[in-house]
């Protein structure tokens, strides 16, 4: 699993750069860029309260204890769910075919370190299951 983590963290940092360069990342629309606003409040709020171990390309989940408070409370994957929202409101912005693809490609590899993730915490923190039985994934109270 790891090794699919590690390709699915290249692949998501491919789609995001390639949406960058072409320009397709950055909303233009006011709704879509106050949704991307959200998007970097989320991941700010959620890395704030991870904590220091949140803030390298090595982020192990497992280190420093479960997390469950602020927006954990909501989602088992706060940052994942602003890149997707941050993400997906670039591309809607842009609806093409390639930045389409981009955007469920980086939604595949998100799902990817999702499931990679969880298979770590679920074995280092037993009470994860209980967790994430009342916790959504991405989207509070829906996914």
């Amino acid at each position: 699993m790891k090794d699919a983590s590690r390709l699915a963290t290249v692949v998501l940092v491919m789609a995001v750069v390639l949406l960058l360069l072409e320009h397709w990342l950055l909303a233009d629309a006011p709704a879509l860029i106050a949704l991307q606003g959200l998007a970097a409040a989320l991941m700010l709020w959620a890395r704030l309260i991870f904590g220091l171990r949140s803030f390298h390309a090595a982020a192990n989940p497992t280190a420093g204890g479960l997390v469950t408070t602020g927006p954990y409370r909501f989602v088992r994957h706060p940052i994942y769910s602003a890149i997707l929202l941050f993400v997906w409101a670039g591309v809607a912005d842009h609806a093409r075919l390639v930045p389409l693809g981009l955007g469920v490609l980086a939604s595949v590899a998100l799902a990817i370190r999702m499931r990679a993730e969880e298979q770590l915490v679920t074995e280092r923190y037993p009470e994860y299951a209980a967790y994430a039985a009342t916790t959504k994934r991405v989207i509070p109270f829906l996914l």
